[in-house]
Formats: structure tokens, C-alpha cells, sequence
């Protein structure tokens, strides 16, 4: 899962695997696989960078196990 902060400030965990996609303005908008959109202060960019580290995380684990 990886952390992210709501627009209200409030800091929330979203599982990416979930993630369908991510619409970038001001803030960015995920589209959950359940077609539930969160706003996020985060850019697409920044979000797509902890995807990648919660991804790599996991790989590492397993592959170490």
C-alpha cells in the first residue's frame, strides 16, 4: 500500500494494486478498480514513484524468502 494525502490534509493508505488510473491537475484524481475516485495532493508522478518503490519492496521480500 502506499501513503498519500488527501486534499483535507488527512493521510490515507491506497493499495496499488487497485489503481486504475491517475488524472493530474492541482491535485490528482485516482480511479480505483471499484470506480471510486480519491483526490490527492500528490502529483501522478509522485504517486507512479511510490508504486514503483511499494513494487520493488515486495519483489525484494520475496525474492529474499
Amino acid at each position: 500500500m502506499v501513503k498519500l494525502t488527501k486534499i483535507d490534509g488527512t493521510e490515507i493508505y491506497v493499495n496499488a494494486d487497485e489503481i486504475e488510473s491517475i488524472e493530474s491537475a492541482f491535485n490528482s484524481t485516482i480511479t480505483l478498480r471499484s470506480s471510486r475516485k480519491i483526490v490527492v495532493k500528490e502529483s501522478a508522478e509522485e504517486i507512479k514513484e511510490k508504486v514503483i518503490e511499494y513494487k520493488r519492496q515486495i519483489f525484494l521480500k520475496n525474492k529474499a524468502e
